[in-house]
């Protein structure tokens, strides 16, 4: 990793895990930072303080007139870039940037990036153990456990990151090996003023990305740029090339590959039909990244689940009962 030696001026909008990760990251390339948090006791304020005690820190309401000092914000992704002191920054000249566009400029192994309104935990958890099976030294962030600039420390020929829309908006450039919008629902509609600014934000996944992996199930996946290398498509009762799929026989339903049945969605201690879209899913990612089929088919067979996730729970008097309290 290359160290960054720069007089750009940059303030970490938002403290908290992402913050405190951005903090440990641009503290250690020797840049000049500084942190704002519009909470006066934010999360991590005791860390930060005891770890950085000449990071400049200021709390409380948004000041244009402090923002308006600094070339750089790497704003949080619970922080709106439509707040006006943001907002003005940028109106300024200022580079608006999140901690995985800092991320993608210094990872030194290729990327899975997963996002998408439902299934992207799953999906991120599923990939980052078939990648272990298949004998990948992986590291699984982003949007859940580790932020993606923690895992940079820890070495890895494998990055496998879940992403949500908010991280994505600051985000220029990913150049993921294999990248995918799930799905894309009414989601975050206090965040965004309508659902095309929401699809918007997840289309930029794709950015700069080797294969581009595909809901057929879902327009709303298929990237709007048409300059990514490669597509891989999922999606049921549709049995193509370059396609995990479903097909039914007297055996029961099948996951495919072209025209290979690769295991019947019976084998799966996953439930449900939104878990077979994301085993496919999980498998495309995989096969994109050069995993080898059997150890992510035994993941797949194997893999029971996160809790709260219509986690089953037990059967009582012929009825399942289900915990999807996520």
């Amino acid at each position: 990793m290359s160290v960054i030696v720069s007089d750009r001026r940059t303030l970490i909008v938002g403290l908290g895990k992402t913050g405190l990760s951005c903090v440990r990251y641009l503290s250690g390339q020797g840049r000049e930072i500084a942190v704002a948090d519009s909470r006066l006791q934010p999360p991590g304020l005791d860390e930060l303080k005891a770890g950085w005690p000449d990071v400049p820190i200021y709390l409380g309401e948004f000041d244009e007139e402090l923002f308006a000092g600094f070339n750089e914000l790497i704003v949080s992704p619970g922080i709106s870039i439509a707040e006006p002191a943001i907002a003005g920054a940028a109106a300024r000249g200022a580079r608006i940037r999140g901690d995985i566009d800092l991320f993608a400029d210094a990872a030194d192994a290729p990327i899975i990036a997963i996002t998408g309104s439902n299934g992207k935990t799953t999906v991120t958890t599923l990939v980052g153990e078939m990648a272990r099976a298949a004998g990948r030294n992986v590291q699984v962030g982003g949007n859940i456990g580790t932020p993606a600039l923690d895992l940079l420390d820890q070495g890895a020929d494998l990055y496998v990151l879940e992403l949500s829309s908010f991280q994505l908006e600051t985000t220029e450039e990913l150049g993921a090996l294999a990248a995918t919008v799930l799905n894309v629902s009414d989601d975050h509609m206090d965040r965004y003023p309508d659902k095309m600014a929401y699809f918007q934000a997840k289309q930029r996944i794709y950015r700069g990305c080797k294969n581009a992996i595909v809901n057929l199930d879902d327009a709303l996946s298929t990237p709007m740029a048409r300059d990514t290398l490669r597509f891989l498509c999922f999606g049921f009762n549709r049995v193509n090339p370059e396609t995990f799929s479903t097909r039914d026989d007297d055996q029961g339903t099948w996951i495919t590959w072209g025209l290979d049945n690769l295991l019947l969605a019976s084998e799966l201690q996953l439930m449900g039909r939104h878990n077979i879209s994301n085993v496919m899913a999980a498998l495309a990612l995989g096969h994109a990244a050069g995993l080898a089929m059997e150890p992510m088919l035994e993941v797949a067979r194997s893999f029971r689940g996160l809790p709260h996730r219509c986690e089953f729970v037990r059967n009582l008097n012929g009825v399942d009962y289900i915990n999807d309290s996520k």
